[in-house]
């Protein structure tokens, strides 16, 4: 999966996402390159952990949720029937979809304040930065609408995997509602300023359809 951040005028740092860094993880799934994620915010955009001022969770999966507890300060957008559908009184996991981890570090980040249930489809949760639902890669998963000096951009994380989809009208393998999906799959197309501004979750190829500013990091707008 990818990590996104997005800086505004306001001097707020979000990131869309947070990978996953603990040792079960790597162990289990034994990827062939993994950074940190603390190291690669600071790597790839030159800023502290500390610096982050939000991360949106676009669904509860260990690979994009796992890392929002290496960001101290962060407060966590995750959309509200999305927590309540996986995560019980004292973090106990409510379904197999989310991994215990996640489900008690989420409750105890919520039970220290830091985070925001987003209530709904087409919320702006802070300025120019809106949420989106539908896609159902999980109960309540969202995508997110930035606006740009381009327009809007739409990182569709997991509601998308690939191009392919996207470009072919395909739903993702792992979705509760493969109709469901594909609709919001042409809504991301409309939202989007342009067919190019709507970003997958998982495809490689977004570091040959946008300018590389260093190492696996794009610029995306």
């Amino acid at each position: 999966m990818m990590v996104w951040a997005i800086r505004d005028a306001g001097g707020r740092i979000v990131l869309v996402d947070a990978g996953f860094y603990r040792p079960k993880f790597i162990e289990r799934w034994k990827p062939a390159w993994h950074t940190r994620p603390s190291d690669a915010v600071a790597k790839a955009f030159g800023v502290t952990a500390a610096s982050v001022t939000d991360i949106i969770v676009s669904h509860v999966h260990w690979d994009h949720a796992d890392g929002a507890d290496l960001f101290p300060r962060a407060r966590v957008w995750v959309q509200k029937e999305e927590y309540e559908h996986y995560i019980g009184e004292n973090g106990a996991a409510l379904d197999r979809a989310i991994d215990a981890d996640v489900a008690k570090m989420l409750f105890d980040l919520k039970a220290a304040g830091r985070v925001e249930l987003a209530d709904g489809d087409d919320k702006e949760i802070l300025p120019g930065i809106r949420v989106y639902t539908g896609g159902k890669h999980t109960w309540q998963s969202q995508y997110v609408g930035v606006r740009t000096r381009k327009g809007t951009v739409i990182l569709a994380s997991d509601n998308a995997y690939l191009y392919e989809n996207l470009e072919e009208r395909v739903p993702i393998a792992q979705t509760l509602d493969a109709a469901s999906n594909l609709q919001a799959q042409a809504r991301m197309l409309r939202l989007a300023a342009s067919p190019r501004l709507v970003v997958p979750g998982h495809d490689p190829a977004v570091f040959k359809r946008f300018p590389m500013i260093r190492d696996n990091t794009v610029r995306i707008d």
